[in-house]
């Protein structure tokens, strides 16, 4: 009947800290997932093309009425999700679905967002179906309702506003969430998938709780002033990061275990590094010149003091950094998953380096729509 399409992204500048409430900047990209629904039904029956290459349980067939999740890490659980937080916002349960299959240019576990494209594009369809009428924010909003309240999964919402909005925007993701839509620039990206897999669901909750003790024992500290702990607070999403400096928390840091005090001066750099980052992306034509030191910056702080990366993918790095590339950082949780580089010339030879230092797969990438309905 149709086919629905949504993008997937590239976690451009402030990784690791949407779900503390901070503004992230993602890019979306020419990488999309594809849902075309074939005909109406009494059930959604979707078929995952790419599941069923690999040799894997590729079909999932629910009812529209309310469908309950299924134990482990299935992957039509974001479907289900997707329908349930449809149905919580129109108040009444959807009563038809559609078969449809799915193929998808995003690959799984590489920090592109294959799960909020999924989300997106199967909510794009749904809209699409129903005419429903759903804005760009409406899509964002339930899509990251049915991940992160509904099935359970603790992102921010980085990736599905990204996918639903495209291009590059500035994202302040705490409710009221603000959408600010950045220049494009002249920006040329590579996107290297590393062939590492990993999950969000293994790394986010580790990191946050690893926060979470360092706010405790500055909240519970006599030492600390009065004036900074008003701005703290007991959990990863309660301070009020923005209006924190380094010289203003730096003193009563060694109160914390190494690790704990690695985790707050990276919330603290990160975010610094990212406005001076966003103030140059807002003049017409900025040159992608202007922020790669601060996009190399970022990703010595996301190996340095959050401790995601890895070995393998520094010698991927490296490699694309002798190459030619401005600047080359991770995308997504990391341990594992993507780099992404910033470049002006030299592409062909940055791919190969990649390759060669044991990236799985390229791709030359550039900024995409957001949700759409193919023509």
């Amino acid at each position: 009947m149709f086919t629905a399409s949504a993008p997937g992204r590239v976690d451009f500048l402030n990784t690791h800290q949407d779900y503390k409430g901070l503004p992230v900047v993602p890019i979306a990209i020419n990488l999309r997932t594809y849902v075309t629904a074939i005909e109406e039904s009494n059930y959604f029956e979707i078929k995952s093309e790419d599941l069923c290459r690999e040799g894997k349980d590729c079909i999932d067939k629910f009812s529209p009425l309310n469908p309950s999740l299924l134990e482990g890490r299935w992957w039509g659980n974001y479907l289900r999700a997707v329908v349930k937080a449809v149905e919580e916002h129109l108040g009444e349960p959807l009563r038809k679905g559609f078969k449809a299959a799915i193929t998808s240019k995003v690959p799984v576990g590489s920090g592109l967002s294959s799960s909020a494209a999924l989300e997106v594009s199967f909510l794009k369809a749904i809209d699409h179906f129903y005419n429903l009428g759903l804005s760009k924010k409406d899509l964002a909003e339930l899509a990251f309702q049915a991940e992160n309240r509904i099935a359970g999964i603790p992102c921010g919402r980085l990736d599905q506003y990204s996918s639903a909005f495209g291009g590059i925007i500035l994202l302040r993701p705490k409710p009221p969430v603000e959408i600010e839509e950045l220049k494009p620039g002249n920006v040329q990206l590579i996107v290297v998938d590393s062939g590492i897999r990993h999950s969000v669901a293994d790394i986010h909750p580790a990191r946050q709780e690893e926060i979470n003790s360092a706010l405790r024992k500055l909240m519970e500290n006599p030492k600390v002033p009065h004036d900074l702990r008003e701005k703290l607070g007991y959990r990863y999403d309660q301070p009020k990061w923005e209006q924190i400096s380094l010289e203003e928390i730096e003193p009563y840091l060694d109160i914390l275990a190494e690790k704990e005090r690695k985790r707050i001066l990276f919330t603290i750099l990160m975010q610094a590094s990212t406005m001076r980052a966003v103030e140059k992306m807002r003049r017409e034509n900025w040159n992608p010149l202007e922020i790669a030191p601060e996009i190399n910056y970022q990703h010595e702080l996301l190996r340095d003091l959050y401790d995601v990366s890895l070995p393998e993918l520094e010698k991927i790095r490296d490699a694309m950094l002798k190459a030619g590339a401005l600047a080359v950082k991770l995308s997504g949780a990391g341990m594992g998953g993507s780099l992404i580089a910033l470049v002006k010339k030299n592409e062909e030879e940055i791919v190969k380096s990649a390759l060669s230092a044991g990236a799985k797969e390229a791709w030359k990438v550039w900024p995409d729509s957001g949700a759409r309905i193919e023509e």
